[in-house]
């Protein structure tokens, strides 16, 4: 027999802490949601606050997101940045390396790894990175050009 939980049951305290930084509304469509749905929910939020400055609240989330769901792509790709943003570097680089492992063919994760190497002082991992980002950056370009066909107009 399948015992179900209540949402948040595996993790006690992150209701609370929710409740103090998550608008009630989206708290109460976050409970009824999958775990992948909160942490993408939550990275969101982390985002907006991220770009509003305050990155103390955005971490909160992400840490939270990365508890509910440790397979959440977009939690950890925005850790990294808001670890980079706040100069702690060791802690971007390992939130960057779980986002490669998630999905290693996304340009933005190879542009964020490009950044937290060169700021580290790595010269060739940081190159390494940014040539992997540029060549999906043209493989995207070449599954969908610019501009239509050749000799296509407007």
């Amino acid at each position: 027999m399948k015992r179900h939980l209540r949402p948040f049951a595996l993790f006690p305290g992150v209701k609370a802490t929710l409740a103090r930084i998550v608008h009630p509304a989206k708290l109460s469509a976050m409970e009824s949601a999958s775990s992948m749905e909160r942490a993408q929910a939550l990275s969101a939020e982390a985002s907006f606050d991220f770009a509003v400055g305050d990155e103390a609240a955005a971490l909160i989330k992400l840490a939270m997101a990365v508890q509910l769901e440790p397979a959440c792509f977009e939690a950890w790709l925005a850790k990294a940045e808001v670890h980079f943003a706040l100069r702690q570097l060791d802690d971007a680089l390992r939130a960057g390396e779980v986002a490669l492992a998630l999905r290693a063919k996304d340009i933005h994760v190879h542009t964020s790894l490009s950044r937290i190497w060169m700021e580290r002082g790595d010269k060739p991992k940081a190159e390494h990175h940014g040539a992997q980002a540029r060549l999906l950056g043209w493989g995207d370009q070449l599954k969908q050009p610019e501009g239509g066909l050749p000799g296509e107009i407007g």
